[in-house]
């Protein structure tokens, strides 16, 4: 998922809102206008152009297939780094042909012996409309918060949108299968854009990403790619039902309602957002899932004074017992390493929603490493762990044996 420093990086986030007159700190749910929230994102998109089309051929292509690349040199990257876009097939939930964009993010330098090594990155929540493609931002969503660094240790970054998300509406969000599908294809498409990618490759992801990427190593139990060497998991977003609970007790945090309305519709179209949401909820659903993205859903909610109400008896829906579990890992065998990393102190995702997660997981046996943060909250999780993440990562491409029971390895935050 996110919280507001997700997208623009730290440095950046504080420039914008002392330039646009908000909260000079990142105090806890800091306040942010709807006018400031628009600015915010206009001065960090980019242009959907019909690169992002669907092509005729799509129904007559694979998994996997690259659709359509293009070189693109408006991101803001390392020198020397360079950026193809990418157009691939992949599939939806329901095992459909789908569009998906991404970018493929190559670091400076000459190519290493054996190719570049891989990181697959699945993004935290950026929006459900198409014009929240990490993509289609100048940062390409994360920046400095992680993605950058992967790029400058000698990664190349396969950065995935998700199916909706630039291409192939609509976006169906917090699906693990759908997320973990837009991760798995955009490997193959990307190899074939960037012949010097190298075979191993290894997911990770933030909080909708962290989910997916555990996702990712529940799916390759059974593709058995040789090339999948693991995947990190960060606060990802699990027991959504505990998350919406929590959300539901904020009234900053409402949008997140309207996005999980948006989820279960875009999974059973039979299912209404009248059919969870009431109140202001309701009212601002259209403009939140289509007049902007993250921050502007943020800035929706700012200044009520009460929590959302949400229709008794709308989780107890075919469609919403449909979304809850197919959006729940932890309860199947794995492929590969999974490292697994929460923050103590996060305020979107609890870590007793991780926690419990990572227990059904080691009681089923599978082998993971669960690393806690604490004092951070869900973002800075994500970057103050980054140097761990990357330091792991590089043990698995160098072949070191990966952890084969649960230890939980409380951690001091890196200076």
């Amino acid at each position: 998922m996110g919280d507001l420093k997700a997208g623009l990086g730290l440095a950046a986030l504080v420039a914008a809102l002392l330039q646009f007159g908000a909260a000079p700190a990142l105090a806890q749910d800091p306040p942010l206008s709807l006018a400031a929230a628009v600015k915010m994102e206009a001065a960090d998109s980019l242009p959907i152009t019909a690169f992002y089309d669907a092509p005729r051929a799509l129904a007559r292509t694979r998994p996997g297939a690259l659709l359509r690349k293009e070189a693109f040199d408006g991101y803001a990257l390392p020198k020397g780094a360079r950026a193809i876009r990418i157009l691939y097939h992949s599939r939806d939930a329901d095992g459909h042909a789908v569009a998906t964009s991404g970018v493929v993010l190559i670091p400076a330098g000459a190519t290493p012996a054996g190719g570049w090594p891989v990181i697959a990155w699945a993004h935290g929540t950026s929006g459900v409309a198409p014009m929240c493609a990490p993509s289609l931002m100048k940062d390409v969503y994360y920046g400095e918060e992680g993605l950058l660094p992967m790029l400058r240790a000698g990664y190349a970054v396969v950065a995935t949108d998700y199916h909706g998300l630039g291409a192939g509406s609509p976006h169906q969000y917090v699906n693990k299968i759908a997320q973990a599908y837009d991760v798995i294809y955009s490997i193959p498409a990307a190899r074939k854009a960037v012949p010097e990618l190298g075979k191993g490759w290894v997911a990770d992801g933030h909080s909708q990403g962290g989910t997916a990427a555990w996702s990712v190593a529940e799916l390759e139990r059974r593709r058995a790619d040789p090339g999948y060497l693991g995947a990190v998991a960060v606060a990802p977003g699990v027991q959504l039902r505990q998350v919406l609970t929590h959300a539901a007790k904020s009234s900053s945090t409402g949008f997140y309602l309207d996005y999980i309305a948006w989820a279960i519709h875009a999974l059973t179209p039979s299912f209404a957002p009248s059919d969870m949401l009431t109140g202001a909820a309701l009212d601002r659903y259209g403009d939140v899932t289509s007049k902007g993205c993250f921050y502007y859903g943020y800035a929706s909610f700012q200044g009520d004074t009460q929590p959302p109400v949400l229709k008794a008896g709308w989780d107890q829906t075919p469609a919403a017992q449909r979304f809850f579990r197919e959006s729940e890992v932890g309860a199947s065998p794995i492929a590969g390493a999974l490292l697994v990393i929460a923050g103590e102190a996060d305020q979107t995702v609890p870590i007793a929603a991780v926690r419990k997660t990572v227990d059904q997981a080691c009681a089923l046996g599978v082998p993971l490493e669960f690393r806690t943060y604490p004092g951070l909250d869900h973002d800075p999780t994500m970057e103050k762990s980054t140097p761990d993440q990357l330091a792991w990562i590089a043990a698995r491409f160098a072949g070191a044996p990966a952890a084969k029971a649960c230890p939980v390895v409380a951690t001091t935050p890196p200076r």
